[in-house]
């Protein structure tokens, strides 16, 4: 029984001595807490344009529809579709035969009336001759004088007549009015023309070219404030175009469009090169001024929350701080804002998605598997200013 009770002891001994040193055993030290991969740029202060964008349809400088302007069979087309033309270069030659005899028969009467008027002339003067000498009598004096008075209006009518049919001759022989480009020939050689009535072909003048475009009423004020100092410069692209092609504004409608409330304006593009085409869309901007010391953050940077316009800076703990702001204008890749942060500031550009206010961050170059590590230098929004806080690293 003895024997039994110190073994009894024993065991408990044993068990609390297990116990004490399980539970007297160091635990681990907790995980180190890693920041939320992100990328990141910089708040620079730099100059940037006051610009309005709007989408504008290329038209052609000058657009005359060519009609006939007597009646009678083509001959001949004298250009090829699409060909460029110069003022006064041949387009097409309508018959002048029927033209060219009318002239003729014109100057033949002009010959005859005026054979007539010589010789009405010459009886008149004979007659005030005989009146001096008490030869005739004075009725039949001014009988003369009538005869050769009317003759002279009979050959200033057949001369009309004459300029009437050179003119219609000349009519035969259609030249372009402008320097520009041809279209599609809307009649075949052979066919009859009417006078007035058919087109023959359509002729756009595109260098220089027209681009028309639409901005709301409400910026009105602003255009017109900073077209009284200078002239506005405009800009337009279009799809595969490798850099935007500079004009000026010279055209503000004289009226609001009331079913819209927007209102026309138009610029002038020299288009030498001819890239822009008429009936092409293309997209606009109206540069207005240059805003000095504007604060500048990546485009990406920028989300739009229940709240409005926010982003993620990282403070220099490299914690996350949900910040509001008030965006001015975005221009490409670049945010212009105007309130809710400072020149030298880093916002987080990627990686939004996972994180929350007071999160810390990882900067890193790139978020994808196998990218580099992380970064000490974030991206800027641009070229910072020379001598700006976005200089200080």
């Amino acid at each position: 029984m003895k024997r039994r009770k110190i073994i009894i002891i024993i065991c408990i001994i044993i068990a609390v001595a297990a116990a004490y040193g399980y539970l007297s055993r160091k635990r681990p030290a907790p995980p180190a807490q890693h920041g939320v991969p992100v990328l990141a740029g910089k708040a620079v202060q730099k100059t940037m344009p006051v610009i309005i964008e709007a989408i504008g349809t290329v038209e052609a400088y000058n657009s005359v529809t060519v009609y006939a302007r007597i009646v009678g069979q083509l001959l001949r087309i004298h250009f090829k579709e699409g060909q460029d033309v110069k003022k006064g270069q041949p387009l097409f030659t309508i018959d002048p035969a029927p033209f060219q005899e009318k002239l003729r028969m014109s100057e033949a009467k002009l010959a005859q009336d005026m054979a007539q008027l010589k010789y009405n002339e010459d009886e008149a003067k004979r007659y005030a001759f005989l009146l001096e000498k008490g030869a005739v009598a004075t009725s039949d004096y001014e009988n003369k004088q009538t005869l050769a008075l009317t003759q002279q209006a009979t050959v200033r009518a057949s001369k009309a007549d004459v300029d009437n049919a050179r003119l219609n001759l000349e009519y035969c022989y259609i030249r372009s009015p402008l320097d520009g480009r041809t279209g599609a020939h809307l009649v075949k050689e052979g066919a009859m023309i009417k006078d007035n009535d058919t087109k023959l072909v359509v002729v756009n003048q595109i260098s220089p070219v027209n681009v028309k475009f639409s901005v709301p009423e409400k910026q009105l004020p602003e255009i017109r404030r900073y077209m009284v100092s200078d002239t506005l410069k405009v800009r337009v692209s279009t799809q595969g175009m490798q850099a935007p092609t500079e004009g000026r504004l010279t055209f503000v409608d004289n009226a609001v469009d009331a079913a819209t409330g927007m209102i026309l304006l138009k610029a002038e593009f020299r288009n030498s090169d001819k890239l822009l085409w008429p009936g092409q869309f293309v997209n606009v901007v109206l540069n207005l001024k240059e805003e000095q010391d504007a604060v500048v953050v990546p485009a990406k940077a920028v989300q739009i929350g229940q709240k409005g316009h926010f982003v993620f800076v990282v403070r220099p703990d490299k914690k996350a701080e949900l910040r509001s702001i008030t965006v001015s204008r975005t221009i490409g890749e670049e945010t212009v804002v105007s309130k809710g942060i400072n020149t030298g500031e880093t916002v987080v550009t990627d990686g939004h998605l996972k994180l929350r206010d007071g999160f810390p961050v990882e900067i890193r170059e790139s978020l994808t598997p196998g990218g580099a590590g992380a970064s000490t230098k974030p991206a800027g929004a641009g070229e910072q200013k020379k001598g700006s806080p976005g200089n200080k690293q």
